[in-house]
């Protein structure tokens, strides 16, 4: 196997190896992005399902607030933002902007990286292009000026070793496009769980029944 793996990237020619550096780095972004969500998403769930709402049920707000300042995830965050609101007597509409403002400053760590593996993917495939024309520009003009009897044997060759860049590029770009997919849709999860807890909070705090910051009509 070792073998084969040396061969083919011999055979290849030098545009291999940009290939597999491009591989290689959209792997590392790729792990690194994973465990970096997978944290996220169980931080979020031990602060927010284990501290912040069970207080929010009981309309303990001013212990719910300090719940999610001692706490470090990206929900408390967002959820101290709106809290906090919600003790100075603010507005629906004002704790909501509070929340929708910790959401877009949470945002961008969420994302971050994740679009590059749709470019390193692009890369990989016109690499492994690249490659394989450069191949071919290269085979024809050494099948010029060989013996006729052999040109046909020689232009097979050269060609099936120019093809080996663009299968490397296309065996870089499936991988890297579907982890791609694969944590953009973690990070959309996570975002979701950003909103259901926000409106989690707002449907407590228009509760006119529980809510001791809500105030009785006038009959």
């Amino acid at each position: 196997m070792l073998d084969t793996i040396v061969r083919f990237f011999q055979e290849g020619g030098p545009f291999m190896y940009p290939i597999a550096v491009v591989l290689a780095l959209g792997l590392a972004i790729t792990l690194e992005r994973f465990f970096y969500l997978s944290g996220v998403r169980r931080r979020n769930r031990a602060a927010f399902e284990r501290g912040i709402l069970p207080l929010l049920q009981k309309r303990d707000y001013q212990r719910a607030m300090k719940a999610a300042s001692n706490s470090d995830s990206a929900i408390a965050a967002i959820m101290g933002a709106g809290i906090g609101r919600l003790l100075s007597n603010s507005r629906r509409e004002d704790i909501e902007y509070a929340m929708e403002e910790g959401l877009m400053e949470v945002l961008p760590r969420l994302e971050k990286r994740t679009q590059y593996l749709a470019t390193l993917a692009n890369i990989a495939t016109l690499l492994g292009l690249l490659g394989t024309i450069i191949g071919l520009i290269a085979a024809f003009t050494a099948v010029a000026a060989a013996d006729p009897s052999q040109k046909a044997s020689l232009l097979s060759s050269s060609i099936s070793v120019a093809m080996n860049t663009t299968a490397f590029g296309l065996m870089s770009a499936i991988p890297l496009l579907m982890f791609h997919a694969v944590l953009q849709t973690r990070t959309n999860e996570i975002v979701d769980s950003f909103e259901m807890a926000g409106v989690k909070l707002l449907n407590i705090v228009s509760d006119p029944v529980s809510n001791p910051h809500s105030r009785p009509s006038a009959a």
